[in-house]
């Protein structure tokens, strides 16, 4: 019997044939796929003809095409739907998949014809784009260790390798943490929680097989219970739970598995020649020197601990005005901030939700890319890899653009948070291959039969992780290494969060905030005070993330700490944390960071990011127009269309004329002093 994966994928658009795929097809389709493309890259290396681009980058551009191809479902499953059998192969799989990268870049006969193309580059007649790319490979194979000899690159292939299975680990254990803990709640546990709060926790045991309520740690959960319960011990046992992922002494326990993971990441860089693992990591970003992020954060520090500790007095009065004396404390932030969001904003949650409903958010996620990139969406029927998984034909002008796959409903089968990826890459080697991108958030499923509402944070991701899709399905680059989101990190978020901006222009609220069962639209008063609260509680979520990026930073700048929790803890008390704010993402379950090198000394990337998208939705707005088309042309032809084909300062200066100051982002956040 032919395994699915290895077929040719004949179905509509290509897409994988998810209802034939079974767990015990992925390990021999793994075994295939690496025995090719090590063949690939052995006849490469081997190749007697004259290193050129095309028998060299080329044809390294396509020796893992059936790799990709395998990877490409396996891991958008493992961290959107995993089962024992695919935690479990993902386990075997890291060090393996770490030792064949490794073989690839330690080959010194396909670097010699990599560095032969590199010194005669001036002479080959490369385009823009071509040129770019073989940089791109070259510095790649260089910082990969391609130079290295002898013990050094023995130990720097260990050194990855150890790297890759700890940090599968760590996103597993976090998973386990959260798929494993649960709190049943009562009758009169539900006290003070509304409608949609109640009917996820009812679909929470559901999901759990028990009776009546629970509440898990999905954050879409136990954030709207710390948000509007009255129960105070409840709220900080839930909150305790919460932040205690990854450190309860059991065997998910982080802690252990964190220190290791920095110890190893510093031996990388030393190995490389680097000072620090935050040197080697920021190298090629947009910021270049880990002086250069403290500065940014330290920037934005100051004026939001200010404002966060201004809001917190105002909370604790309230707090002392219901007869609960002593110090605010985390898990009663949320709950009076929301009491004082009514109070202040006359913005009630569960009043807004019915406005909100995920089909109308979504259907606003695509008006705004057609009016401003004249895409059409045509929704198309499955299987996917989940019955929650809906699919839509992206179009333009007759043209198919690419598959956009949408998975938004939290279960136990799925990591938290949310993310963009991509079951296929868009390039043109070979022939032109369009997209297939996916979207994965966590929201509250709805009981069955009744339609998904969300918060304005909700509706906010889901913009966010929209950005990033058109990233993806805009693209328009020869080569599926430069193509979509492969760019500097710190670049990575600019169409993400540029693209949150539309959900505040009043226009797209207009036509699509409409209620869930009347039809009819939010009221333009209650819409004005949504967009007026739109810096509330900024600087409780500016230091919560500042202190973690500042955290991150300090692992990676300096000598590896024997204990993570105490060097945490080092820099939130230099810092003058305030006591009533944690970190968002503590040590033991800090994903963005630990799961992989993605976010590692890069936490920081979605405020630099967040400086450009300040400035770049501002063109817009000096245009006089939301959707100015001329402003919209230049967004896709300079940044979301080109990939990596050029360094991020250069992309955005092409599309702005300058790079932007901090101000704009202040401004946005509410964080500056008024004139």
């Amino acid at each position: 019997m032919t395994n699915p994966l290895l077929a040719a994928w004949t179905g509509d658009f290509a897409l994988p044939p998810f209802a034939a795929i079974r767990d015990e097809d992925f390990a021999p389709a793994f075994d295939a796929a690496l025995a090719e493309a090590r063949a690939n890259i052995a006849a490469i290396a081997a190749d007697p003809a004259a290193p050129t681009f095309a028998n060299t980058i080329e044809a390294l551009e396509r020796a893992e095409e059936t790799l990709d191809r395998v990877g490409g479902v396996f891991f958008n499953l493992a961290g959107a739907d995993s089962t024992p059998a695919r935690e479990a192969l993902q386990r075997d799989l890291a060090p393996k998949l770490s030792a064949f990268a490794s073989e690839v870049t330690m080959n010194r006969a396909l670097f010699a014809r990599i560095e032969a193309l590199w010194d005669a580059r001036d002479g080959l007649g490369l385009g823009a784009e071509q040129l770019r790319v073989l940089t791109l490979y070259r510095r790649m194979f260089v910082r990969a260790g391609a130079e290295l000899t002898g013990e050094k690159a023995e130990r720097l292939t260990a050194v990855k390798s150890r790297l890759a299975v700890l940090g599968t680990t760590f996103s597993q254990n976090i998973l386990a943490e959260e798929r494993d803990w649960v709190m049943p709640l009562s009758e009169a546990d539900l006290e003070g929680l509304p409608a949609f709060v109640v009917a996820a926790a009812k679909a929470a045991a559901e999901e759990r097989g028990l009776p009546g309520h629970a509440l898990t740690l999905s954050r879409s959960l136990i954030v709207p219970f710390l948000q509007f319960s009255p129960r105070r011990k409840l709220r900080e046992r839930a909150y305790a739970a919460w932040v205690a992922r990854g450190a309860n002494g059991n065997a998910h326990d982080n802690r252990a598995v964190a220190a290791e993971i920095l110890a190893l990441r510093a031996e990388r860089a030393a190995l490389l020649g680097y000072p620090s693992f935050a040197a080697f990591k920021l190298e090629p970003e947009m910021a270049k020197t880990p002086a250069a992020v403290r500065d940014l954060l330290m920037r934005v520090w100051a004026p939001a601990r200010a404002k966060a500790k201004a809001d917190a007095a105002v909370l604790t009065a309230m707090m002392h005005s219901d007869g609960v004396n002593g110090d605010l404390e985390p898990w009663d932030w949320r709950y009076y901030s929301e009491q004082r969001r009514v109070a202040e904003h006359d913005l009630n949650e569960a009043a807004l939700k019915p406005y909100l409903s995920l089909d109308a958010m979504i259907a606003a996620a695509f008006d705004v890319a057609g009016r401003l990139f004249g895409l059409e969406f045509r929704e198309i029927s499955g299987p996917f890899y989940h019955p929650d998984v809906r699919g839509w034909d992206v179009t333009r002008k007759g043209r198919h653009m690419a598959v956009f796959l949408g998975d938004y409903f939290a279960r136990g089968s799925k990591r938290s948070g949310a993310w963009c990826s991509a079951v296929r890459g868009q390039r043109k080697l070979g022939g032109e291959v369009r997209p297939v991108v996916v979207n994965v958030c966590n929201f509250a499923r709805p009981p069955a039969g009744e339609p998904a509402l969300l918060s304005y944070d909700d509706a906010r991701t889901l913009f966010h992780e929209f950005g990033h899709a058109l990233h993806q399905m805009l693209s328009d680059v020869t080569y599926g290494f430069i193509s979509g989101t492969s760019v500097a990190r710190d670049f990575v978020e600019l169409p993400s969060q540029l693209y949150e901006h539309w959900l505040e222009v009043p226009a797209v609220l207009r036509a699509h905030a409409r209620h869930v069962t009347t039809g009819e639209p939010m009221p333009e008063a209650m819409l004005q005070r949504l967009l007026a609260a739109g810096t509330y509680d900024q600087g409780f979520a500016t230091v919560e993330y500042v202190a973690s990026a500042l955290v991150d930073l300090a692992f990676h700048e300096g000598p590896p700490p024997a204990d993570p929790m105490a060097m945490q803890d080092a820099v939130l008390e230099s810092l003058g944390m305030p006591k009533a704010i944690r970190m968002r993402h503590a040590t033991p379950h800090f994903a963005h960071v630990f799961s992989g090198d993605g976010y590692s000394s890069g936490y920081y990337s979605y405020m630099w990011s967040e400086v450009m998208d300040a400035d770049a939705f501002a063109a817009f707005e000096e245009a006089g127009d939301a959707f100015d088309p001329a402003v919209a042309e230049k967004l896709e032809r300079f940044i979301l269309s080109v990939g990596g084909s050029q360094e991020a300062d250069a992309l955005y200066t092409a599309f702005r004329g300058r790079m932007p100051g901090v101000g704009p982002l202040l401004k946005g956040r509410g964080l500056l002093e008024p004139a």
